[in-house]
């Protein structure tokens, strides 16, 4: 099985939809990815996600399931914090926060990052919000032929599975669910990487043994961007 993970495109937050340039990276990333033979494609309940996988469900002639649970809104309440002004923020952004992702001690916590003593005030909210998406990545990887071994870090293959498969979702919840799929520690990711509209994320489930270890062969790519000659604004910041 191979993952097409897809962040929704340039949006308005209120209401939530694509901008025209939204809608123009979603016809560039349908284009691209339709070229792979999509079997299923998923989104988010969210408008902004659906929007991004329509084109692609056009093309293809292929229906959107929606998934509440990837809706950036959970991961949103999961993992806010307020600053000392009273702003709401991912707490991946808040610089305080921050320091202790990058902390060797916090790093070394691996898979239990919400035990770092400086992160006492939040620690339930945190690792409440690691478990929610936890279930729910076992319970649709379950389904699609996979299950979990956290604990060694693999995937046990219960059917072959040769689909593949396209989420569009979120940048915030991108972050939990990859994370959480890859069992790799949400404090390290969400620290050393970074998710551009419509970057599309590659994940290969190759099996050996009857067991998976998923390997991530690109992150985040934007190539249809430049294909299509669409500006290349990284997240409204700069060019590259």
């Amino acid at each position: 099985m191979i993952l097409y993970y897809v962040r929704h495109g340039d949006p308005t937050y209120r209401p939530d939809a694509l901008t025209p340039l939204g809608h123009r990276q979603a016809e560039a990333v349908g284009r691209r990815i339709a070229q792979h033979g999509i079997d299923r494609i998923y989104s988010s309940t969210s408008t902004r996600a659906y929007q991004t996988a329509l084109p692609l469900s056009e093309i293809l002639k292929k229906e959107i399931v929606q998934m509440d649970w990837c809706h950036e809104k959970h991961a949103y309440r999961d993992m806010l914090v307020v600053d000392e002004e009273g702003r709401r923020m991912w707490s991946m952004d808040y610089m305080p926060i921050r320091r202790i992702f990058a902390s060797k001690e916090c790093r070394m916590l691996t898979d239990k990052w919400y035990e770092h003593p400086g992160l006492a005030q939040w620690r339930d909210q945190f690792k409440a919000g690691v478990e929610r998406v936890d279930k729910h990545v076992d319970e649709w990887m379950l389904e699609l032929g996979y299950e979990h071994d956290r604990e060694a870090g693999l995937y046990r293959v219960l059917r072959n599975n040769p689909d593949r498969i396209a989420l569009f979702a979120h940048a915030g919840f991108g972050r939990l669910f990859l994370s959480s799929l890859l069992d790799i520690s949400y404090s390290e990711l969400s620290q050393r990487t970074d998710m551009s509209h419509t970057g599309v994320t590659v994940v290969e489930f190759a099996e050996c043994e009857g067991v998976c270890i998923p390997r991530m062969l690109t992150y985040s790519n934007d190539a249809h961007i430049y294909s299509e000659h669409l500006p290349t604004h990284y997240n409204y910041r700069v060019h590259i």
